[in-house]
């Protein structure tokens, strides 16, 4: 029973959310779907209430980032992209480079101020792949460009959550 993740939230799919509206959606099903709920039923209902719960915490997850949204999106136009490929985008392999080394050198240098401005110039490299990617995802023949878009989204993810584990261990 594979329901498409935009409409288990009644919306149209599309690249532009509605975030707020996304997240009081996810709670209200949570609470009419939650497991706990069928406590008292029998097994089959209990198995299908966790079914469901699953269903929708993994379109909530897919919905709510960016670039799973985007590579979502893509596979419901067309064919299942591989979650891992070789990026063939001499220029951006050459920016990952560098931005992989310079976060290198911000850790060790122990920058926490460095660190800040790299995850702002981070944030809005990925705001601005979005915007990108929201302007062309569902033009077939941008197809393309959108995909390599939601690549270059994807490895922003890893490097922010590289950030994030970075200004941790800089905190302590």
């Amino acid at each position: 029973m594979s329901t498409c993740h935009f409409a288990l939230f009644d919306l149209q799919p599309a690249f532009d959310l509605d975030l707020e509206q996304l997240a009081a959606r996810y709670r209200e099903l949570a609470r009419e779907t939650h497991p706990d709920r069928f406590a008292d039923a029998p097994a089959r209902e209990q198995r299908q209430a966790l079914e469901r719960a699953a269903q929708l915490n993994d379109a909530y997850r897919t919905l709510k980032s960016p670039s799973r949204r985007a590579l979502y999106l893509l596979g419901l136009r067309g064919e299942s992209l591989p979650l891992e490929a070789t990026v063939q985008d001499p220029e951006f392999l050459l920016q990952q480079m560098e931005l992989r080394e310079e976060l290198e050198e911000l850790q060790d240098s122990a920058d926490l101020a460095g660190v800040a401005a790299f995850k702002r110039r981070l944030k809005a490299a990925q705001g601005e792949l979005e915007q990108g990617f929201a302007g062309c995802w569902d033009r077939s023949a941008e197809r393309e460009q959108a995909e390599r878009l939601m690549r270059r989204m994807q490895f922003l993810d890893k490097l922010a959550l590289e950030v994030r584990e970075l200004e941790e261990r800089l905190d302590d």
